[in-house]
């Protein structure tokens, strides 16, 4: 069995990026009945704490480090908060990065994107996001910088986002991550440039 586990960075209902990374897990679902593309809710998490970090530390956070230790790859989208990743996606990173350079992000190919209500499509919380994942021994995976702008204006359903422009462009990410589930030696570590990292919204009109 192949697993995906999926990562949206807001809790809210009617996220966009949980539809985001929903209709990414639809499209990966198709490459075959034995593709499993979970959710890890970060809800589930406490706020870290290294005193109730000891042998597999809390069980929901041990049930999250079998679930990403067990995975082919991780994506993630994520909305900007002031600027960067909100505090439950940077707290869930604190959790999965430990035991260092043995963790359950160790080596674990990784695709990042965002979505905003806004037109940057919350691109500018990308760069330091990217940062925290490679620090904790992710392979971030090469593909095409995405940033969903307007996002809320998009037609979706419970099953995900519809607009056949926006489809495209996540099918093309869940290309990339495929690819690299599939030959994860060959992912490369993308090291952005200095500024936004050459991020812009996705034109999706």
């Amino acid at each position: 069995m192949t697993r995906i586990v999926l990562m949206s960075g807001s809790l809210r209902r009617g996220s966009v990026n949980s539809t985001a990374v929903a209709t990414i897990g639809r499209l990966l679902a198709r490459r075959g009945a034995q593709v499993h593309t979970p959710l890890l809710d970060l809800r589930t998490l406490p706020y870290y704490d290294q005193d109730l970090d000891a042998a597999d530390g809390p069980a929901t956070v041990a049930r999250a480090r079998r679930l990403l230790g067990s995975a082919d790859a991780l994506v993630i989208s994520t909305p900007s908060y002031n600027g960067g990743a909100p505090g439950v996606l940077k707290n869930a990173l604190d959790w999965l990065s430990r035991p260092w350079g043995d963790s359950a992000l160790t080596g674990l190919p990784t695709a990042l994107m965002s979505a905003s209500p806004g037109p940057r499509g919350a691109a500018d919380a990308q760069p330091g996001l990217r940062v925290n994942l490679e620090r904790s021994g992710a392979v971030l995976i090469d593909h095409r910088p995405l940033a969903l702008g307007d996002a809320e204006a998009l037609p979706r359903t419970d099953q995900g986002f519809t607009d056949p422009s926006v489809l495209a462009l996540l099918e093309e990410l869940a290309d990339s991550v495929w690819a690299a589930r599939r030959g994860a030696a060959d992912a490369e570590v993308i090291r952005p440039p200095a500024g936004d990292g050459g991020l812009h919204p996705a034109a999706v009109a």
